[in-house]
């Protein structure tokens, strides 16, 4: 079972002679095959949250747990290694490569993580997630044919082609309409089950968060 830790994390930044205390000792708990949704106003703190638990970037303080490695005490490189082989991230854009199709945008993730598969395995695991996300039919499809919400369905497939432990989504509805927003959300709470990933999200949108196991309130640093 994946088990996931912030302790006593705090993240401060410099602006001019001013010290800024953006996280103020955050504890949080994630639960495998759960989604816990961040909510907040604009400068609460969620999305640093997100970042700092995702690698992205370093707390000035505390512990992020993975599994009881501690990964504040790691190197670039071995966290490097830690964000393609075991997270998945999907944000608000898709950021799909514009010149490869929605088979070789999975490829390349498994490429990346540096799966032990060869390429016959490759293309199967590929079918099988884009059948997952029902996107088989587009497999050869370029991005630029392609709707937001399949759009947004092949990069919930490449993040999780090579099973991550972690899903790291900041705002993934935001650039959707009501219903293809339902449509991503229902897609990443039913994989979230089904996979028994550990999911994180970061959301202002309220009609989201009935698809969240747990909602957590960010209000200046703080969680309230």
């Amino acid at each position: 079972m994946t088990t996931f830790t912030i302790n006593e994390v705090k993240k401060s930044f410099v602006n001019g002679e001013i010290e800024e205390e953006v996280l103020k000792g955050i504890n949080l708990s994630l639960k495998q095959g759960e989604i816990t949704a961040l909510v907040g106003a604009s400068g609460s703190g969620k999305s640093t949250i997100l970042t700092i638990a995702a690698g992205l970037q370093r707390a000035s303080d505390g512990q992020v747990l993975l599994d009881g490695e501690n990964m504040t005490e790691m190197n670039q490189e071995e966290i490097r290694k830690i964000r393609a082989s075991q997270f998945g991230f999907v944000f608000q854009s898709s950021h799909l490569v514009p010149f490869l199709t929605v088979e070789e945008q999975l490829l390349l993730m498994l490429d990346v993580a540096e799966t032990k598969m060869d390429k016959r395995k490759q293309k199967e695991e590929v079918k099988k997630i884009l059948q997952l996300v029902e996107m088989d039919h587009r497999k050869d499809a370029y991005p630029a044919s392609l709707s937001g919400g399949e759009k947004q369905r092949v990069a919930i497939a490449r993040a999780i082609i090579h099973k991550p432990k972690m899903l790291f989504a900041d705002e993934p509805t935001a650039s959707l309409d009501s219903k293809r927003s339902r449509d991503v959300m229902k897609l990443i709470r039913d994989l979230t089950k089904t996979l028994d990933i550990t999911t994180l999200m970061v959301t202002h949108d309220e009609d989201m968060l009935s698809y969240a196991d747990h909602i957590i309130t960010m209000k200046d640093g703080l969680i309230v």
